[in-house]
């Protein structure tokens, strides 16, 4: 007689390491880049050039709760999320 149990640990194995793989080359990836960008959101300050991900370049002249004022020109302000922020251009030290 076959062992039924055996039987079925054959065929979970494939799909646990199936599994595995996804983890190890989609998930677990993507949860470090959020983790990176939420720390570089945190680290911005009032004078960080950044560039938002709709491509505005600008100069953060005042950082609030959920959102950055950023001057994208000599009289030109807008105020945006937090999360439209793309990557620093160039860090004030």
């Amino acid at each position: 007689m076959n062992n039924p149990q055996a039987a079925m640990m054959a065929n979970l194995f494939p799909l646990i390491m199936i599994f595995a793989i996804f983890y190890f080359i989609m998930i677990r990836p993507q949860q470090k880049q959020q983790k990176e960008f939420k720390k570089m959101v945190e680290s911005l300050k009032k004078n960080d050039q950044v560039v938002t991900i709709g491509g505005v370049h600008g100069t953060i002249v005042n950082v609030k709760e959920k959102t950055f004022v950023v001057r994208i020109d000599d009289n030109a302000k807008i105020e945006i999320d937090k999360s439209a922020v793309a990557r620093i251009e160039n860090k004030e030290a």
